[in-house]
């Protein structure tokens, strides 16, 4: 990394490098979509005016198997080529949220999606009203439309909860709008919103950014970390009623649209979605909530390994184990995860070594590059991964992590046919997972010392903590505020805050300390405009606990049925998918057997540390 220096009163900030600095093997290949912008530019004028082909076939899927079979072809073009187009502009705008040009691509994008989405309205409706006589004479015309079985049984399941067909264009035509709070608080959190410098452990002022201030939490001066947490909040406290309203927005659209399409709750509406019955959300509620002693009993080993008189939210992250600096290059990294993940047998190795090769990951630092890390793409397009490199082992579960949602989606997009090739929320954590425990698992078997060990089990431990309890925390809050809005009651800053506070209160007990910032976390969380979506981290990592522990038992075996659920895409339910391959999650077990193993590493943990 270049340093570059700017004199600040008389002393000198550590600045993130502009992109345009960053060396071509820290970013992703894009050119592998479009060539360049220009060729970017060039397929966006073919897909103007495409509703008028769109809408050619409106009133006509009833008219043959061949209409209705080169109507969907039509649909896959359309959606093959949009996917093209927007895996290229949002990856190239995420890259740097500064630069102009790359949102204006995303923007005009944007534009005409809802111009199709407008066109396409009729479509699905048009299809579920297809009774099974008429598909099933179809298919007999066209036997190709036999790959189309699972989407006609989806069609006709969402069937109760469509409109009418210009009811459906009004909600289509509206898509945009609907997204402007999460858009709003993107900009905002990514692009306008600045934080206070800090000064680092060597007493030097550094930039504050979402991307540093994980690394910064993991300090192991407590000066650093306290600083870092009273900067974050800061700013966030100052849009505190900005971000209230973004937020009371967003689950406004999403009450809007359970009202129109005749749903009881936000949550029902947001789980048929993906035909995830709502007592998988309260087994998951009710499991964690009956195990908060261990989490408890988590925040006071920590107080005590640390020495602390009083505990801090700032505390929570940084590592317990004295003497182990952990610091990997990319390069190590990748050879690392290479080698944790051979369980999973060459086939999957393969991809696995295409990804780095193919350079699918964007890991430079920059300034302007969006927060968090992330794994995305399209039908027609490799998977692309976003972080920033920090060196830390975190980042090596990270990336192992984001890796695991790429390979997921190459063996799903390689396997099925467009119309399966992508997996539905509630199974995208999995793979990523299953990744991070037989990383952990291969890091205890080659630990050189009793150090390297307990370090790694602390990873787990607070990995476990943020992916488990944390997230469920999360969804514990995103259900309260839906059911609020739901009966009338007005999501203020004030109303946000005090309950965001009083659940961090009840899941982190009475040994952490209370600091007013933490009341604010709400306020720069981006899942919670992502509709129900956090769930599904903690219901995933109980799947990939079970996952991880059956290819440790059963080796091969279990590596077949697990490539099959890789490969399944959403040709069945996810709970089938899920099922076909040895896990049910619509029964508590398989969160309490990941309970019980967290509780298995914390008495570990215990019996070295204290």
């Amino acid at each position: 990394m270049h340093n570059i220096f700017h004199n600040k009163e008389e002393q000198s900030t550590l600045a993130q490098r502009k992109r345009a600095e960053v060396p071509v093997e820290e970013t992703w290949d894009l050119t592998t979509i479009y060539a360049d912008d220009a060729a970017w530019e060039e397929a966006f004028k073919h897909l103007s005016g495409q509703e008028e082909k769109v809408l050619s076939y409106r009133g006509r899927l009833s008219e043959s198997g061949d209409i209705l079979y080169s109507a969907l072809m039509m649909m896959e073009d359309l959606g093959c080529e949009v996917g093209k187009l927007a895996t290229y502009a949002f990856r190239a705008s995420d890259a740097d949220t500064t630069d102009q040009d790359a949102l204006g691509r995303k923007a005009k994008l944007m534009q005409v999606f809802a111009s199709l989405q407008g066109a396409m309205a009729y479509f699905e409706p048009e299809v579920a009203n297809l009774s099974e006589e008429t598909v099933r004479k179809f298919t007999e015309e066209k036997p190709e439309l036999q790959d189309f079985k699972q989407y006609f049984a989806e069609m006709w399941r969402q069937k109760k909860h469509q409109l009418s067909e210009k009811e459906e264009v009004l909600l289509a035509k509206a898509s945009q709008i609907f997204n402007d709070p999460n858009e709003t608080f993107d900009v905002l959190s990514d692009t306008d919103m600045t934080f206070r410098p800090i000064e680092d452990e060597k007493g030097q002022m550094v930039e504050m950014s979402h991307a540093r201030y994980g690394t910064y939490l993991e300090s192991r001066d407590r000066r650093v970390r306290q600083d870092a947490f009273r900067s974050m909040y800061e700013s966030f406290g100052k849009f505190r009623n900005t971000c209230a309203q973004t937020l009371a927005s967003q689950i406004r659209v999403n009450s809007y649209i359970k009202d129109v399409r005749g749903f009881s709750s936000g949550r029902e509406a947001a789980l048929f979605e993906n035909n995830i019955p709502e007592s998988v959300y309260d087994s998951l509620l009710e499991a964690v909530n009956v195990k908060l002693p261990l989490l408890h009993r988590y925040v006071r080993l920590r107080k005590e390994v640390m020495d602390l008189d009083e505990i801090h939210s700032y505390d929570l992250y940084a590592p317990l184990v004295k003497d182990v600096d952990l610091k990997f290059s990319f390069e190590e990294a990748e050879d690392l995860i290479l080698k944790a993940l051979q369980p999973l047998g060459p086939e999957y190795i393969a991809v696995l070594e295409k990804a780095f090769s193919e350079r699918w990951i964007d890991y430079a630092d920059n300034a302007g590059k969006r927060s968090g890390a992330y794994s995305s793409g399209s039908y027609k397009t490799n998977p692309f991964i976003l972080m920033s490199w920090q060196g830390t082992l975190d980042n090596v579960f990270t990336l192992a992590h984001e890796l695991g949602h790429s390979i997921h989606s190459w063996f799903t997009r390689d396997s099925q046919p467009y119309q399966y090739g992508d997996y539905c929320i509630f199974l995208a954590e999995i793979a990523s997972t299953t990744n991070e425990n037989l990383l952990t698992e291969y890091l205890l078997k080659t630990a050189e010392d009793d150090k390297m060990k307990t370090a790694v089990i602390n990873h787990y431990l607070d990995g476990f903590k943020g992916t488990v309890f944390r997230q469920t925390q999360f969804a514990e809050f995103e259900h309260k505020i839906h059911q609020a809005d739901e009966t009338g009651v007005p999501l203020t800053a004030s109303f946000l805050t005090e309950s965001y506070g009083d659940l961090n209160r009840h899941y982190y007990g009475e040994d952490l300390t209370f600091d007013e910032e933490i009341a604010l976390e709400w306020s720069r969380i981006p899942h919670f405009y992502y509709n129900y979506y956090v769930f599904q981290y903690a219901t995933g990592f109980s799947a990939a606990t079970a996952f991880a522990e059956m290819i440790k038992e059963e080796g091969e075996p279990a590596v077949e049925r697990y490539l099959n659920f890789l490969k399944a895409g959403s040709s069945d339910w996810p709970i089938e998918v899920l099922q076909t391959a040895g896990v049910d999650m619509t029964k508590p077990d398989p969160i309490l057997k990941a309970l019980d193993t967290f509780e298995e590493y914390l008495d570990e943990f215990e019996q070295v540390m204290l």
